[in-house]
């Protein structure tokens, strides 16, 4: 059993000082105690909180982040920006990815994430044809994250058709991408039953244009009856062309169909940046999570989600990278909270009476629906994204000593740690009991980086 002391920790009911944890063989919290003394076979940390879940990863995307900023059409948009994409895609095999995703995950763990849900789609060869191994890029993932230490869910991807309803034909560059059900429940129930304690398996839906009605309902009978209760993601109104061709397609806007289909709190949706005042409110009774990834959102010109009034009306949320412009938490809910302000043109939306502390109520609440997002944490009897007995130990240390922070108190400590400039706080990173960033370094970082440059030259051409 390891002992840590910390002379300050977030725990469920707010700060609290000089606080000992202890943590057992398979890293998981067994107790909590404050106001206790350190001692000398202890290690002494500044001040802890619990790791931060990344909710949505395309790990192949980060080798393209800052190249598709070159205006290529008069009305450059997301749909210009995905003819790129398509064309790096052609060129990723299992091992570059796995180079990439290294790299990436080292960048996450060392910025304060401590899992991550690879939304993952690239399954077959640039030609199309399946892998020797179906789950082979998959593989790839799997082994980034055992060699980085950062907590995978995994989530392979159904990717079916080009257009809702199958009324476009997929292009030979979407090829890499395109299952049946049939190959991809046979894919899931592999990664499923070889998971373990390696990573989390989950399910995806490319988005409602990608997959068909009755795909969704095969995947979601098989997954019925399984075991293990597996979360669900979906892309879904990310662009306002996708909501006119769903409304032209089923008459619904793709919020609104799948809250008739009943979605559950099993569900993320990601981005759901275009939303009606009713869908606001019945996705946030849903309990369904709503996957923010403001950078991306902001890079390919979405637009801006509603979540003054979605928190207000009780909604779960949780954030992440996409497409790794940014691999920083703290500047996802900076970017969460200012592109209000903007919007409405008022200070402090995420704030309410009640939780006045912006920083802190942003904080609390991905903590909390990211951990739920990720399959690692019930609601009912939380067991990530706390610190907390019976809690996995995924933690970070906070330097309090720079400039930004000193002498913060309690209350001013969140928000100066969000609002305060772009410095990198986070000096060690734990999952699962096990320090992965000491002293703001991994062990492999050096190794990684040589391997991610070797990658670029092959890949940026």
């Amino acid at each position: 059993m390891a002992l840590l002391h910390t002379h300050r920790a977030l725990l469920p009911d707010g700060w609290a000082s000089n606080v000992q944890i202890a943590i057992d063989e398979n890293g998981l919290i067994t107790a909590v105690d404050q106001n206790v003394s350190t001692t000398s076979d202890q290690m002494s940390l500044d001040c802890l909180l619990p790791g931060i879940a990344n909710v949505h990863s395309h790990a192949f995307q980060r080798a393209m982040a800052g190249r598709a900023e070159c205006r290529s059409d008069r009305e450059d948009s997301f749909w210009t920006w995905r003819k790129l994409l398509y064309q790096f895609v052609a060129r990723i095999n299992p091992d570059n990815l796995r180079q990439i995703a290294t790299q990436l995950y080292i960048e996450m763990l060392k910025a304060g994430y401590t899992a991550v849900a690879e939304f993952h789609y690239i399954h077959n060869q640039p030609d199309g044809r399946p892998y020797s191994d179906p789950a082979a890029m998959c593989q790839a993932l799997i082994d980034a994250a055992d060699a980085t230490g950062i907590r995978l869910t995994l989530l392979p991807t159904l990717y079916m058709q080009a257009g809702f309803g199958g009324s476009l034909p997929m292009e030979a560059s979407q090829q890499r991408f395109a299952s049946t059900v049939d190959h991809y429940l046979q894919r899931l129930a592999t990664l499923t039953s070889a998971s373990a304690t390696r990573y989390k398996t989950g399910i995806a839906f490319h988005s409602l244009r990608a997959v068909s009605p009755e795909a969704i309902n095969e995947v979601m009978a098989w997954r019925d009856q399984q075991s293990e209760i597996l979360p669900v993601h979906i892309h879904a109104a990310e662009q306002l062309p996708e909501v006119a061709a769903c409304v032209k397609w089923s008459g619904m806007r793709p919020v609104e169909w799948l809250l008739n289909r009943g979605i559950d709190s099993d569900w993320c949706i990601i981005h759901a940046t275009h939303l009606t005042a009713g869908e606001i409110t019945a996705l946030a009774a849903s309990g369904a999570v709503a996957g923010l990834c403001p950078t991306t959102e902001a890079h390919l010109g979405d637009g801006i989600f509603p979540l003054a009034d979605y928190l207000a009306a009780g909604g779960k949320i949780a954030i992440g990278s996409d497409s790794h412009v940014s691999v920083s938490p703290i500047e996802e809910l900076r970017w969460l909270e200012y592109t209000q302000r903007l919007n409405h043109r008022q200070r402090n939306l995420a704030a309410t009476v009640d939780q006045p502390h912006t920083g802190e109520r942003l904080l609390l609440s991905t903590l909390a629906g990211g951990a739920h997002a990720l399959g690692l944490s019930n609601p009912k009897q939380p067991t990530a994204g706390q610190i907390a007995p019976g809690c996995v130990a995924d933690l970070i240390e906070i330097d309090t000593s720079h400039p930004t922070l000193v002498e913060c108190t309690d209350e001013q400590l969140l928000n100066c740690l969000i609002f305060s400039g772009n410095h990198n706080p986070v000096r060690h990173v734990m999952t699962q009991g096990r320090w992965v960033i000491r002293d703001r370094r991994h062990e492999q970082e050096t190794g990684a980086a040589a391997d991610y440059q070797k990658v670029l030259r092959i890949l940026i051409k």
